[in-house]
């Protein structure tokens, strides 16, 4: 099966968690100005087509017809621009994807998350949408999510995938400890190496850790 935009976003042992977009409302406004103007010209067609003679009648349609047009493709544009950008929560990031054909993509770092606010208005609590503020310790220092589907849904499931994460990290911390103790040098560079190709230490961390280890064999 083919891969997806999304699945050649993802990282070695990265998986998707939640997707969601902005609410079906932001999608609406953007479309209200082309069905207003599909309509008027619809109108204005149905009158002079009454009015004027057959042959007069048949040109206004095909000219309004061709008008038409402008509107459809304005509104598939718009809906294109709605189903793409996207709100993605892995098991290591928060990632926000834009554009249909030049992509933008801005990650935050489940690791680097400090704290998360969303807000709801009335009429957002009986649509289900809202808006959502990642604070981060990142250079970007936060990202806002406008009217985004379900924000409780967003908040709770990347809530649950940092603490799913920092419990990992965790985990790895005391079985390298314990292996310390009771295992050989080899086991250990091996655990550290396998630790660096998921991500959670650095190369340079690494590399510290193999050299530290190796300096005992001598």
């Amino acid at each position: 099966m083919p891969k997806t935009y999304i699945d050649k976003l993802m990282g070695e042992h990265e998986k998707i968690i939640y997707v969601t977009r902005q609410h079906w409302f932001v999608f609406l406004r953007s479309i209200l100005v082309e069905i207003l103007i599909a309509l008027i010209l619809i109108a204005i067609t149905a009158a002079l087509t009454i009015a004027i003679p057959l042959l007069l009648a048949w040109i206004t349609f095909v000219i309004a017809f061709i008008l038409l047009l402008i509107p459809v493709f304005g509104g598939v544009r718009d809906f294109l621009i709605w189903w793409n950008r996207q709100y993605i929560i892995t098991n290591r990031r928060v990632i926000q994807i834009a554009g249909v054909i030049n992509k933008n993509i801005t990650d935050s770092s489940l690791e680097k998350v400090n704290d998360v606010k969303m807000e709801q208005s009335v009429l957002g609590r009986l649509f289900n949408f809202g808006n959502v503020e990642i604070l981060t310790a990142s250079e970007l220092g936060a990202n806002i999510f406008i009217y985004i589907g379900d924000p409780i849904h967003f908040k709770t499931a990347m809530l649950n995938a940092k603490e799913e994460l920092e419990r990992g990290n965790q985990s790895h911390g005391d079985q390298i400890h314990h292996l310390t103790e009771e295992e050989e040098i080899p086991t250990l560079i091996a655990q550290f190496a396998d630790l660096r190709q998921k991500g959670i230490i650095t190369e340079a961390e690494f590399q510290a850790k193999k050299a530290e280890l190796l300096a005992k064999l001598k």
